[in-house]
This record gives C-alpha cells, structure tokens and sequence, in this order.
C-alpha cells in the first residue's frame, strides 16, 4: 500500500513557484545590472525615471539605493551593498528566507497558502517597516556626509 501523500491547494504550488522564483529573479537582475557608483540610480538601467527627491534636492527616497545594493550583491561585492543600502540586503535575504521555508514546507508535507494565512502579517510588515525606516536615516546620513 502506498503512503498518502498530503492534500494541498492550488494555492499551494504557486506560493512555492513564486517563493523559489523571488530570489532568483532578484539576483539574475541584479546581475544584469551595473552597479551604480552614486550609491542609487541603478533601477534607470531598467527605464525608470530618476530619483525625484535626489534629482531636485540630494534627499533620498525611502528606496534610494535597494536595486544599487541588490546589484552590488549580484556582482559579488556584498559589503559595498551594505555600505550603500542595508535595506537592499534586507529585501535579497528575506526572498531567500522566504524560499527556504517555502521549499521546507512543501517538503514536509505542508499546504504554503494555509501556512500563509496564519503568519503574523502585522508582526512581518512591522518587522520590515522598521528595518527600512533605519535603512532611510542611515541612507540619509551617508549622503549628507558625501559618502553616498
């Protein structure tokens, strides 16, 4: 008799496609970019417009930098990335950590999309909110510093 394999949704196969493809995809772009040396204006590469906030008064944006960093990664330079925006680390290992649950998961037997519905959004959202606030204000002093 062969063992049961465990019931899972729809949802399930496409919570495990697009947590393995996040990662992935991050890097491959990253690597597909170059680095820009300001510090921020690596995501022009891709046809966005340029910094707003940069472009008319030296003052970054929340984001500012997070496709430099990613792309710092890509290229095997993973301190530059931290020295110009932690929060771009902080986007690349949460998709890895998100594909490594995802892949332990659909391992062991669990449903991904039932597992989804009772994680602590707000706990998540906040945790993230707060690492990118403080990515913000060290993003803020590097380039009133000139170092950004």
């Amino acid at each position: 008799m062969e063992p049961a394999r465990p019931t899972r949704s729809r949802e399930h196969r496409l919570v495990l496609v697009c947590a393995l493809a996040l990662p992935m995809a991050l890097f491959a772009l990253g690597r597909f970019l170059t680095p820009d040396p300001r510090g921020w204006g690596t995501h022009e590469q891709l046809g966005f417009r340029p910094c707003l906030p940069m472009r008319l008064w030296n003052f970054p944006c929340p984001g500012c930098g997070v496709t430099t960093s990613i792309a710092l990664v890509a290229h095997g330079r993973p301190l530059a990335a931290l020295r110009t925006q932690p929060f771009g680390l902080v986007v690349l290992a949460s998709g890895f950590l998100a594909a490594a649950w995802a892949l332990r998961g659909h391992l062991s037997g669990r449903d991904l999309h039932a597992e989804l519905a009772r994680l602590s959004w707000r706990r998540v959202g906040s945790c993230l909110a707060t690492l990118a606030l403080l990515a913000w204000i060290y993003k803020l002093a590097v380039v009133r510093h000139g170092n950004g």
